[in-house]
């Protein structure tokens, strides 16, 4: 069976990791191919789903109103190049409470199943770190680690082989290029 549904990590596999918190709109900066692999993922018919943990909520740093701003621009700069994506799954919870919800909880990849009615071996997970990784092994989905963002530290510090297997890719862009060829692949 086909994948049907992508999972996106947002910060340092859309946009530029940053130290500390994305806190407003203008610090929002796309990784370099991002924009044009969300596109190719619409192209290709594919329900693409970002799911972010956004802890700065949490601790107090922003409030909803100032993470959907962020939302808005990063929607609004993907529709600036015809790309989109069907949703934006957040956590807000504080990072040193972690609940189901929050990744490595599976919690926001097990809703977008269920909305989307999509079984777990149609779906993919890409992420840049280990929690990523975690959420996708609970949710039982495929799973992409970029080195953008976290992604070469996380492989640096070594992935536990119960998280086995997983592909690893440059980058998105590298990352959503593999899936479409394999997804082809499959209909031929």
């Amino acid at each position: 069976m086909s994948i049907r549904l992508v999972l996106l990590d947002r910060d340092g596999v859309i946009n530029e990791e940053k130290d500390g918190y994305v806190r407003r709109p203008k610090d929002l900066a796309m990784i370099p191919g991002s924009v044009e692999a969300i596109k190719i993922l619409n192209k290709a018919n594919l329900l693409s789903v970002i799911v972010t943990n956004q802890g700065a909520i949490g601790r107090e740093i922003i409030d909803i109103d100032g993470l959907n701003k962020i939302h808005d621009k990063l929607n609004r700069t993907l529709e600036r190049s015809g790309a989109s994506v069907n949703e934006i799954i957040f956590c807000p919870d504080h990072p040193d409470r972690p609940t189901r919800f929050r990744k490595p909880g599976p919690g926001m990849l097990l809703q977008a199943m269920d909305q989307y009615k999509v079984l777990p071996k149609e779906t993919v997970m890409i992420g840049d770190s280990l929690r990523d990784l975690i959420a996708a092994n609970k949710a039982q989905c495929r799973k992409i680690l970029v080195k953008t963002g976290f992604g070469s530290q996380t492989l640096k510090e070594g992935i536990p082989s119960s998280l086995n297997p997983f592909d690893i890719k440059e980058n998105l862009l590298d990352a959503v290029n593999s899936l479409v060829g394999k997804r082809e692949a499959d209909y031929n």
